[in-house]
């Protein structure tokens, strides 16, 4: 079990339903910046998202798993504005 200091670029963020929500750009401060491919459909195509620290529950092997099921972290996830 590994904490939010092991994450890298690439790696698959999950919830804890363990469907992909989204992969590793970078690390922001507080906040994993996910890529732009998994930005989702119309309105949020194209623009980085955000979570939160406070949503990693654990880091193993190549996967960030959230404490929330997938369709409850994306409610929780910071859109980037003006990118």
């Amino acid at each position: 079990m590994s904490g939010f200091e092991d994450i890298r670029e690439q790696m698959e963020v999950i919830g804890a339903d363990g469907v992909h929500l989204g992969t590793v750009d970078r690390i922001e401060g507080d906040r994993i910046k996910l890529t732009k491919a998994d930005s989702g459909e119309g309105s949020h195509e194209g623009h980085h998202h955000f979570i939160s620290r406070g949503l990693v529950a654990d880091v193993e092997g190549n996967q960030v798993r959230l404490s929330a099921n997938a369709d409850v972290a994306v409610t929780f996830e910071e859109e980037e504005s003006g990118n």
